[in-house]
């Protein structure tokens, strides 16, 4: 499934690929056709995170819009 967003006045394309690990849905999300970043709940901020190696390139703005988009995905 894909999403557009537009996060300080820059648009982004997210592409996102839902996995089962240890009983857990997690997903991949590719952002404009790059690498993936690997978003997880996590339960200490009750929300979805990205927990890859790689997340703390992602803006903080970028990071949370796709925390809500996956959010209402998974209900």
């Amino acid at each position: 499934m894909k999403f557009n967003l537009l996060v300080d006045k820059v648009p982004y394309l997210a592409t996102v690929t839902p996995f089962d690990f240890n009983g857990e849905t997690r997903f991949y999300v590719s952002i404009n056709g790059g690498e993936n970043h690997v978003f997880t709940w996590d339960s200490e901020v009750r929300e979805i995170r990205a927990i890859d190696d790689e997340a703390s390139v992602l803006p903080v703005g970028l990071e949370e819009e796709i925390s809500r988009e996956l959010q209402t995905l998974v209900g």
